[in-house]
């Protein structure tokens, strides 16, 4: 399995306005083949900011390529420019692989 993560660091007060935007955009994960699950993760407050993650899991690394190379990767992004007001900088990307997991 393969996790990628980027990081946002959402100015205060617009907290609300990014969550909004990822409750209402398309984000063609189900139509990639690989994608197992998205989470979006809220984190700490600091003065200036609130920390979010997007956290998608994959079947392994080039499925999360292929996601990534794809028409619904473009159209998944298309306006993803009209939210940097939402932010302090732009979003960091980590990669993961998975090596070990535990589940119930």
């Amino acid at each position: 399995m393969y996790i990628a993560m980027n990081r946002f660091r959402v100015k205060k007060g617009q907290e609300e306005a990014f969550e909004d935007v990822w409750r209402n955009r398309d984000r063609k994960l189900s139509e990639v083949d690989g994608f197992v699950e998205f989470h979006l993760l809220k984190g700490a407050s600091e003065d200036d900011h609130t920390l979010y993650s997007s956290h998608t899991i994959w079947r392994d690394h080039a499925a999360f390529v292929a996601w990534t190379q794809s028409q619904a990767f473009r159209d998944a992004h298309k306006n993803a420019g009209d939210n940097k007001p939402l932010y302090l900088g732009p979003p960091q990307f980590e990669g993961f692989e998975v090596v070990l997991r535990e589940t119930v």
